[in-house]
Order: structure tokens, then C-alpha cells, then sequence
């Protein structure tokens, strides 16, 4: 029977059938999931057309070879070369490079391709012959808009230091259970619901049973793929079986990374979705991305066993002494992940950024890939193929603009921001890829038949290019999506425009040019300096600039509706000015937008330390609306400073802020310290950026601190916990750094006085006539 249907791409693969490969996908549908399988593909380059004969001459019939209306970005044109196996494209390839002839394209996967051209982008309308209701064969596709409804799993394994099973949680909104091995027992009221195995192999098979009856479309978790993935498939094969986790009994397939820290799974008929790769792709960060950590900072609520050293023994207890509580345990777990996809409308996101790019909704990171999928089709069609990746030729762009920042302690500063200016400035000025090869084509002028300057010696077609109107549309749908209240699509949305200018000044894009991302930031550059000179000639004080952002101070104590004012017409005459000036130097609209964001009342921008010099990227406000201070770069907001700092600077600012004299508080927190009565909030927290065994000759304190805890560790028998990365807790005490849970020796008071309350002290106090070793001094001085 031929059918026409639409639906969500969730799984994507290339199958072989009859030697020639096919494309397969599962999708989510309105009347349930269906298998598609396209008729057989061919694999493509493409070669200088100069090159023709000599390749026929040596595959023959092997390869085919067609003329195509193509050409390189000088102008050379160039011949499409298929192949109908694998095996022949790779032959092709290495042949091809034997020669020393330059392949375009060889590196486009066939199911990326096959989408791309056909701009379909998570969304797929397809037609074919379906016989059994489920798989639809030499399915023909396209493009539409659908919205999927997802049903999704979070998985959760609990099992021995060995890695032999005890149970697997699992929370959808259809089911909620914990497969256990155990002899069955009454549950307790409290107790989740628990399905009783046998042993570990049965373990696996009713877990492929519950997979089969609930057909989720989704499996989220933390680590799912590295961790819990891994581990059930090592224990699958132990027991001689496959993981049947996928739809009609299909198996996980598991990949490792080059350098063997990375696995990637595929599951035929479902997505995996790991909740820490998921959430760095929506540009959350978090200083440990350990789930008890997120989940307390997100939910307010954690693991109900947070010491690691403390789990691993209280799982063992709990399984072979109270199987009801490691159910509880291994469930919750499962739950606080369901709750931050829920909380942070994760999937939501993931739906929107695929219909965006046509990025899989498992993919993690894939800013280069995005914008790969939106150009390349689009390049074709204007007649060029895509360059190949140029890593020689590869230099860095200047970064964000950054002012002097003029240090002290202010009333009244005003903060304007250039909405989204990277995106505006590739809008107003036209800056592409595609228009860069055309616009060096032209002379520079501001006629229609004339290139616009960029920077780096860089021209800019006004007619041929691609990349300001997808920035428009996008800037469009990201207006829609607020007036709607999504803010998943339209997170989405800006993710995606802001990636724009990074992805052009990457070394892995294959549209890499220094005059492109050259254009961008150096305009930018341009706009900001001459953004505070007019401000300035309207009688204002410029003290700070960075990227986007004006700090503007008033000069004066202003009232809240008066500094609003201001504001606004500040806003009104730099964005009137800059469309005259843009339009009579260039011939250009401008769509670059100065906005109104805030009003400190009061306002502190630090120096850098030990110097008179003012600060960058560091400051503190007082918001004139609701009196909460915003902290940025400093102390307070810095995860490798201790409770005890933040605590400290939030208290002295408010106080200063608030022309109450701090002196008392300074001394009387400066004697807790030296009493104990902070000891708890003394913890510093870092991370190891490298392996424990990297750090040679300059020892940190954390890294001195992670040897210690994994030779304690070693001693107890312990699992260690260091080698490989991570986090580290510890104090400073008088014979040095010690991990937090192996604490012997008394604290280093003085330590935490001279490194943490001073330098914050200091760093305010003089602005108001004060300094921390004076106040001190005079507190020693009564005794």
C-alpha cells in the first residue's frame, strides 16, 4: 500500500541491502512510530573538470562521472564523481589523493547530505510502500513542518564497584519501576514499585521486555552513554546476549572516540539524549557537572546519598540488607533527571534547534555542523562548491571590543547593549561567505553595482549572499517565540545566530576566512569606539565598554524615572545616528539596535590588583529597581573562591552601597574567622583540568590536595578518584592542602584572612576612605 505520512527523525542510519547502501530512519508519527528505507544511494565528490578523462581512464564504469554547473570559489569549474559502494568512494578517495588531486566534498557523510539538499530539518513528509504498518520502503522525502509529541525514559543503573548489576530505574510518564534482582518482598507504602528477577541475566531480559511493551521514543539520563549504556552492553555480552534496546528488537550499537574518552551509542527506532551533553549544547555551565551538584543548584533537591565513598558502601549495604531503599535510591536518581529536562524544557530546546539546522537531536555541540547544513545547499544552488577545510591557513580574528575601564566608585551608571551585535553587524553589512567571493569581483563604492568595504582587505556583494537573510528569518521567528513566551525556540534561535560569527572565525569550518570574522569583530570595534565618542559629545562619561555593552555614568545621584529617561533618549539618538551614518558612508540600512537595558544606582568598577589601572570584565551594581546587586567577575561569583569570600562581599558591598559604615562588620568577621566560626564555609572547590600524573613541576594546591585523598584512598581500598580529572574539595590547614574528607590538621586562619578577606576588603574600602589592615590594626590595638 502506498502511503504519505509525516513525522519527527529520531534515529538515523546507513543499512546495506543487496551490496548498495540505503538509508534508514525511524520517525515519531501521530499514529505511532514508522521505519523508512530509501531507495539504494550514491556517494558524491567533486574534482576539477580538467581531471575528467584522467579518471575515467582509471575506473572506468567503476565510478560515474557527470557534468554539473559547479565551480570552485575561483571560478574553476569542477565535475560531480559517484559511487554506488562504500567500498569504490573510499577507493575513489585514496586514489584521488595518491594523484594528488583535490577532492570538494568527500568528507559530506551520504545521510547528511541526503538531508541537507533536501533542506529537510528534523521535520520529514515522506511516501513509499508500506505493507505491515511499520516500514515504509523506497520512501521518497521532503521537507515539512511537524511537531512532535516525544515520550521519553530516564534510565538509571545501580550496580557493584565490579560492575555487576543490582538494578536499572526507569521513570517515563507511562511507567515507573526498578527491575531489582532479589527474591521478592512485601513493599513498604513508601516504597517504589519493584519488579523481582532472578539474577543479572534476567535482569537484562525483563529490561528489554519493558522496553518492547512501553516503546519509549526518548532515553535520557546522566552519563547515560558513557556509563550506563556501556555497562549494560558489557554485561549483555557477558551473558552471550545483545542489547535489544531498540525498536522490533533491534541492538545498541556502541563507538568510542579516537582517543577512547567519548562513546557514542545508537539505538535503531529511539534517541539517547545525555543530560550533561544536552545541556552544554543549550549553553547552560555549571562549575561540576556531577548530577548531585546541578540537581541541588536546579531543583534545590540531590541525590539522597551525596558522599561518593559513602555511596558505593551504602549501595552495597542496601542491596544485600534493604533492597527497598536502593530502589528508592536508584528511582530517584532517574527522577531528578526527568525533572531537569522538565525544568530546563531540554527536549524542548532540542526539538527547535533540529527544526532550525537539521541537527539530530542527540548531537552535542554541532555549531559547525549547523551552519554546514543551512549554507552548503544554499552555495549550491548559486553555483559553487563548498572549500575544503583550510587548517595551514588559519589565523586568529580580534576578539570582542574591550575599553580601559575608568575605576571608582560611582552614582548613577547607565548600561546600554547593542542587541544581538555580531548577527546585526553580518545583516546591516552584508557579510557572507559567498558574497565575499563575489564582492572581490567589484570595486568598493556605495552603488548597487559596487562592493561594500569590510575590513582585512575584505569586499562584500549587495545582492549575492545567504547569511543576512537567515539571520533575518531567524531574527524573526526569535520576535515570534517571545510574543509566544517559548523560551526554548527561542533560546534556540539565539544560540544559533550568536554560533554564526564564531563558526566563520573557527579553525574546522570549511568557510573559515580571516576577512570574515575579520569584518565582523573588527566593525564591531569600530561601532563601540565610536558609540563613546558621541556619547561622550552629549555631555556623558563613558568609564566602561566590553563587545557590546556601554556603562555610562551620570555623573550625579539621579532619581530611578529621571536615569530611565535618560536612558531612553540615549537610546533614540545613538540608534538614529548610526542609521544616518551608515546610510550616507555605506548605502546601507541598518539594523543595528542600541537598547536601554539598566540603571545601577550605585556602581563599583575594581582595578586590577596590586595597580591603579581599572579592571576588565570585573564589576559590582546596585540595581535601581528592586536594590539586588549584580556581581560580575568578581569574588562572589567565582566558583574557585570559598563561601566564606562570597558570603564576605556580598555583606560589604550591600553595606557600602548602602552608606553604612562597614568597619565594625570587617573586624568582627575577621575574629569569627580566627574563633572557628566559619570553618564550615572555608572549603575551597576546583577543578583538575588535567590527569593527577600531568602536574610535574608546577604543583596547585588542589592538585597537592587530589594526591593526598587517591594515596588515603589507596590505603582504605577505596575506588581513586583524581586520576582522570574532576573536582576537588579542600582546606588549607597549617601543614598545607587537604581534602576535605581526609581532614587532619589544624586551619591556616591567617591563610584565609590574607587570601580571602583582604584582597575583597581592599579592594572597596579605599573608596570610602578605609583599609582592611588599618581597621585591623585597631582591633589588635584594644587588646
Amino acid at each position: 500500500m502506498q502511503i504519505t505520512q509525516r513525522g519527527f527523525i529520531l534515529s538515523r542510519q546507513v543499512i546495506t541491502l543487496n551490496h548498495r547502501p540505503h538509508l534508514s530512519f525511524w520517525v515519531s508519527t501521530d499514529e505511532g512510530p514508522q521505519h523508512i528505507i530509501t531507495g539504494p544511494q550514491q556517494s558524491v565528490l567533486f574534482v576539477d573538470a580538467s581531471y575528467h578523462t584522467t579518471i575515467v581512464d582509471h575506473f572506468g564504469s567503476r565510478v560515474e562521472t557527470k557534468p554539473v554547473s559547479l565551480k570552485q570559489f575561483n571560478d574553476t569549474p569542477v565535475i560531480a564523481v559517484y559511487s554506488n559502494t562504500y567500498n569504490q568512494f573510499n577507493e575513489l578517495k585514496q586514489w584521488l589523493e595518491s594523484q594528488q588531486i583535490e577532492a570538494f566534498e568527500d568528507d559530506i557523510s551520504l545521510i547528511d547530505r541526503f538531508l541537507m539538499e533536501r533542506f529537510i530539518q528534523g521535520a520529514i513528509e515522506y511516501q513509499g510502500e508500506c505493507s505491515d504498518g511499520v516500514t515504509v520502503r523506497n520512501a521518497q522525502c521532503k521537507r515539512c513542518d511537524f511537531q512532535p509529541s516525544l515520550v521519553m525514559v530516564s534510565l538509571d543503573i545501580e550496580c557493584s564497584q565490579h560492575g555487576v548489576l543490582y538494578s536499572i530505574g526507569l521513570d517515563s510518564p507511562n511507567d515507573k519501576r526498578v527491575i531489582m534482582v532479589g527474591e521478592a518482598e512485601e513493599l513498604k507504602p513508601e516504597s517504589p514499585v519493584i519488579e523481582w528477577v532472578n539474577d543479572e541475566k534476567q535482569l537484562l531480559l525483563n529490561l528489554f521486555a519493558w522496553f518492547e511493551r512501553f516503546d519509549p521514543d526518548i532515553i535520557i539520563g546522566w552519563s547515560v552513554v558513557n556509563f550506563d549504556l556501556r555497562l549494560l552492553i558489557k554485561r549483555a555480552d557477558y551473558h552471550g546476549l545483545k542489547l535489544a534496546l531498540g525498536r522490533q528488537k533491534s541492538y545498541v550499537t556502541f563507538r568510542q572516540s579516537a582517543q577512547g574518552q567519548q562513546g557514542f551509542a545508537t539505538i535503531p527506532g529511539r534517541c539517547i539524549i545525555d543530560g550533561i551533553d544536552g545541556l552544554k549544547s543549550a549553553a547552560h555551565h555549571f562549575p561540576s557537572w556531577s548530577l548531585e551538584n546541578v540537581s541541588q543548584q536546579m531543583l534545590g533537591k540531590g541525590k539522597i546519598i551525596h558522599n561518593p565513598h559513602d555511596r558505593m558502601d551504602e549501595i552495597n549495604r542496601m542491596f544485600y540488607h534493604d533492597k527497598q531503599a536502593l530502589a528508592t535510591y536508584n528511582l530517584q536518581d532517574c527522577v531528578l533527571v526527568t525533572q531537569i529536562f522538565k525544568h530546563t524544557q531540554l527536549l524542548e530546546y532540542l526539538i527547535e534547534r533540529a527544526k532550525l539546522t537539521g541537527l539530530s537531536l542527540d548531537k552535542s555541540g554541532g555549531s559547525v555542523a549547523a551552519f554546514t547544513n543551512l549554507y552548503l545547499p544554499r552555495l549550491h544552488r548559486a553555483g559553487y562548491v563548498a572549500p575544503n577545510l583550510d587548517r595551514d591557513g588559519w589565523e586568529a580574528s580580534p576578539g570582542g571590543y574591550v575599553m580601559d575601564s575608568q575605576p571608582g566608585l560611582y552614582d548613577s551608571v547607565l548600561v546600554l547593549d547593542f542587541k544581538s551585535l555580531y548577527p546585526s553587524i553580518i545583516r546591516t553589512f552584508l557579510i557572507d561567505p559567498l558574497g565575499l567571493i563575489e564582492g572581490l569581483k567589484q570595486e568598493i563604492g556605495t552603488q548597487q553595482d559596487q562592493a561594500i568595504e569590510g575590513f582585512k582587505g575584505a569586499r562584500f556583494h549587495r545582492s549575492r549572499h545567504f547569511l543576512p537573510e537567515l539571520i533575518e528569518t531567524l531574527w524573526k521567528e526569535r520576535d515570534k517565540a517571545k510574543r509566544n513566551n517559548n523560551a526554548a525556540f527561542s533560546q534556540a534561535i539565539k544560540i544559533i545566530m550568536n554560533s554564526f560569527y564564531g563558526v566563520l572565525g573557527a579553525r574546522g569550518c570549511r568557510f573559515f576566512d580571516a576577512r570574515l570574522a575579520s569584518s565582523i569583530t573588527m566593525r564591531g570595534h569600530q561601532i563601540m569606539k565610536e558609540t563613546r565618542l558621541e556619547i561622550e559629545a552629549m555631555g556623558y562619561k563613558v568609564i566602561y565598554g566590553d563587545t557590546d555593552s556601554i556603562f555610562v555614568a551620570l555623573g550625579k545621584k539621579t532619581p530611578e524615572d529621571e536615569a530611565d529617561a535618560i536612558g531612553q533618549s540615549m537610546m533614540h539618538h545613538i540608534n538614529g545616528w548610526c542609521k544616518e551614518r551608515i546610510q550616507s558612508e555605506h548605502a546601507l540600512d541598518s539594523c543595528i539596535e542600541l537598547e536601554f537595558e539598566t540603571h545601577f544606582k550605585k556602581f563599583f568598577m575594581p582595578t586590577i590588583r596590586d595597580s591603579e589601572m581599572g579592571s576588565k570584565k570585573r564589576y559590582a551594581g546596585l540595581l535601581g529597581k528592586n536594590n539586588t546587586i549584580v556581581f560580575k567577575g568578581l569574588e562572589s561569583v567565582r566558583t574557585d573562591w570559598t563561601e566564606l569570600a562570597h558570603e564576605f562581599q556580598h555583606t560589604l558591598y550591600t553595606m557600602v552601597f548602602d552608606d553604612v559604615n562597614p568597619s565594625q562588620y570587617v573586624r568582627d568577621i575577621t575574629e569569627q574567622v580566627t574563633q572557628g566560626q566559619w570553618d564550615s564555609k572555608l572549603v575551597y572547590a576546583k577543578r583538575l583540568r588535567r590527569k593527577l600524573s600531568d602536574y610535574q613541576k608546577n604543583i596547585p594546591p588542589q592538585v597537592r590536595a587530589a594526591r593526598l585523598a587517591d594515596e588515603k584512598n589507596h590505603l582504605l581500598g577505596r575506588a581513586l578518584q583524581y586520576q582522570n580529572r574532576g573536582q576537588i574539595r579542600y582546606v588549607m590547614t597549617l601543614n598545607g592542602p587537604e581534602p576535605l574528607e581526609y581532614l587532619e590538621s589544624p586551619i591556616d586562619y591567617q591563610h584565609y584572612i590574607d587570601k580571602q578577606l583582604l584582597p575583597i576588603a581592599d579592594a572597596i574600602l579605599p573608596h570610602i576612605g578605609l583599609s582592611f589592615e588599618q581597621l585591623n590594626d585597631q582591633q589588635l590595638g584594644l587588646f
